[in-house]
């Protein structure tokens, strides 16, 4: 049975692109080709559909078709981009975002690297991210922590284009786009890139080398979409060093009109019933032909399940995006300020779910804590695209809920044991911060993963008790200004300073005045600070897509073929000149 649609209740004001799920239970969301993010945050039932959107801080640069990743300690990682700064640079820039102070920080590129781009990439279960060269069979690893790169094993060929897919293994698999159909996959383990044997179908377009997504599926095996007609399964070998074996999914039907179809570019997304939701349009094998309309299917692990197209499917796939989040349901936006939200119908196997096999019962408001279970990463990445974005949720969000009134809230997770998937029975960790505002009380905890939530479990939420209450400290200081007696901090709590003859009581007010001042002086420069970084933002060229004629005056809308001017690529997968 098929999902349905409907739309945000708060449509975006910006046209919504690239989307990562913050372990805070926020959805960041770009506004297409510029240094603007936007946040989507749920209402106080946990309900995206009726969320609300805020503004974050602007990028350093802009950028289009890029690295991207939620880091293992719960910030955000950008590199490249194949359009930054209103060229096509294929830029090698990149910046980390921490959602705690909402700011970027830019990092350096790989040594040596000339280009970055639109290049693929994976968080490893370390947490460090592979990321792959587009021009050369280069990889590199960027470690958060040491904020330094480093070089990884070579590739057969290149890996523009590509989609790489974790598996439980702790291998990457991909089909490769400039050697297809051949296929390769990263040993985690030795540092080496090795066959993956070959596909009985071809997905690669030959002219363009495009490919659709990948996705691990809970039962281990890899389900790929190609940008031609077909589709094809992955099994890992029991010896992960082996090549392992593919075989010819379900082919991609025409459309209504008799139109071949493919999944040139686009996402996909594995939904916590096991399907994966992903998105084809017609393709004529020309490289540079992008073609509209966006068709939705579920594979069900052995059929193509049609499933209706929500309104904004009007234009080309390589401009959707999905994200999957902590209710199971996934955001779909496509480079418009109209974003939907589809809900899958079925439910997960309890084999699936988190579980919770340790937290402790009392959590304090505002103070981190630790929980342990098994199953936090999921069974997959679960959000896929390839090149032009990376969009995984395999990571543990903590929700709240309170039985009483029904309201949720996420508490930011950060530091998890791993980033690997399909677990099993082993216990792993996380930490997660509850938020101060977090109301006193009775509350249902659930671990969340790609969707599915685990069983729940009864805490109570305390604030911090000390033996003296510096809040209200604050509370009798700031109120004593416009009446009441005057008072100064002890060390056993506050002392009145009016008996105490005009010199002290002179100096406390100097004190308290000063105090005042400063607190309005950093909301100042913090309204100014939010103010000008908006104003640099807007100044920033967008960083269009050239080669598909797009930029000032040209209407996208008005185009049912895209023509990407893209130079064609040799089969080491560099430009030709």
């Amino acid at each position: 049975m098929a999902g349905t649609w409907q739309p945000l209740a708060h449509q975006p004001t910006f046209n919504a692109s690239t989307m990562l799920l913050l372990t805070d239970g926020r959805v960041m969301c770009q506004d297409a080709g510029t240094a603007n993010w936007h946040l989507l945050t749920p209402d106080a039932k946990g309900n995206y559909v009726n969320g609300s959107w805020s503004n974050a801080a602007p990028m350093h640069h802009t950028r289009l078709y890029y690295a991207s990743a939620v880091l293992k300690d719960g910030r955000v990682f950008v590199s490249g981009g194949e359009y930054s700064d209103g060229s096509q640079s294929e830029t090698t820039t990149g910046e980390t975002y921490d959602p705690r102070n909402d700011t970027w920080t830019e990092i350096t590129a790989p040594a040596g690297w000339t280009e970055v781009g639109d290049a693929p990439c994976t968080v490893l279960p370390d947490g460090r991210v592979l990321v792959g060269q587009i021009n050369g069979t280069k990889t590199a690893i960027y470690d958060p922590v040491a904020n330094k790169w480093t070089a990884a094993g070579a590739k057969g060929d290149a890996s523009s284009e590509e989609t790489w897919v974790l598996l439980g293994d702790n291998t990457i698999v991909t089909a490769q786009c400039t050697a297809h159909p051949g296929a390769e996959k990263y040993l985690i383990s030795g540092n080496e890139w090795v066959s993956a044997g070959r596909l009985p179908v071809d997905l690669v377009e030959a002219a363009s080398i495009e490919i659709g997504a990948g996705v691990t599926l809970p039962d281990g095996r890899a389900f790929f979409a190609g940008a031609t007609p077909h589709t094809a399964i992955y099994t890992p070998p029991a010896d992960p060093a082996q090549p392992g074996s593919w075989t010819a999914g379900p082919s991609i039907p025409n459309d209504k009109n008799g139109k071949t179809c493919g999944s040139k570019d686009a996402p996909g997304c594995l939904l916590p019933n096991g399907n994966v939701l992903f998105v084809v349009g017609p393709v004529d094998g020309v490289s540079g032909d992008y073609l509209t309309p966006t068709y939705f299917y579920e594979f069900d692990g052995t059929s193509l399940i049609r499933v209706p197209d929500p309104p904004n499917a009007g234009n080309q796939p390589y401009t959707g995006r999905m994200m999957l989040l902590p209710t199971g349901q996934v955001l779909f936006a496509a480079g418009s300020p109209q974003v939907y939200i589809y809900t899958p119908s079925g439910s997960p196997s309890n084999a699936w779910q988190p579980t919770i096999t340790n937290v402790t019962p009392t959590l304090i408001a505002g103070m981190s804590h630790t929980l342990f279970g098994t199953q936090l990463t999921g069974l997959s990445q679960a959000c896929g695209y390839g090149d032009d974005t990376g969009c995984a949720t395999n990571y543990p969000l903590v929700r709240l809920r309170n039985p009483v009134d029904g309201s949720v809230c996420y508490c930011r997770t950060f530091d998890h044991s791993t980033m690997a998937i399909a677990t099993g029975n082993t216990v792993q960790s996380t930490s997660f911060a509850v938020p101060t505002s977090t109301p006193v009380g009775h509350y249902e905890l659930a671990v969340v993963a790609n969707g599915i939530g685990s069983s729940s479990v009864p805490v109570f939420v305390s604030v911090l008790k000390i033996p003296f209450d510096w809040e209200a400290v604050w509370q009798w200081l700031i109120g004593s200004l416009a009446d009441g007696p005057l008072w100064a901090i002890g060390p056993n709590g506050p002392i009145p300073v009016d008996p105490m003859g005009p010199e002290i009581v002179k100096r406390a007010r100097d004190a308290r005045r000063q105090m005042l001042q400063a607190v309005r002086a950093l909301q100042h420069i913090g309204s100014q600070t939010v103010r000008q970084r908006l104003k640099i933002s807007q100044k920033m060229p967008r960083s269009f897509d050239l080669e598909a004629d797009e930029g000032p005056g040209k209407s996208k809308a008005a185009k049912t073929v895209r023509q990407k001017k893209r130079p064609p690529k040799t089969a080491k997968g560099k430009k030709a000149k």
